[in-house]
């Protein structure tokens, strides 16, 4: 029980004024050397996935993303799936994920 309850106490206030890919720049501006995210044997610091979220998020905007659209992403969580979310955030868009397992023609609705 102590487990489930009290380790996963985890909530936090936050500025709720703000969008999470906002609060996520900010938190590049504070320390963009620091690691940011851990997957196997790859790590990228803030600096890094900031910058390939915002080289994503030029690409959808060029490809029409406007705000509030959503836009699919269907792919294993990875490193490319963080940067997708964020970019597609980034873009004005709204994330529609979708599960790779799925079988085709059901992804294709």
């Amino acid at each position: 029980a102590y487990l489930l309850e009290e380790l996963n106490r985890t909530a936090a206030a936050y500025p709720s004024e703000r969008c999470i890919h906002e609060l996520f720049e900010q938190q590049v501006q504070k320390a963009p050397e620091a690691v940011a995210l851990v997957f196997e044997d790859e790590r990228l610091s803030y600096g890094e996935l900031n910058a390939r979220a915002n080289r994503l998020a030029h690409h959808l905007i060029g490809l029409g993303v406007r705000p509030d659209q959503p836009v699919a992403i269907c792919l294993e969580r990875s490193p490319a799936m963080v940067v997708g979310l964020l970019a597609i955030l980034k873009a004005g868009g709204a994330y529609l994920p979708l599960d790779p397992a799925y079988p085709c023609a059901r992804l294709r609705q």
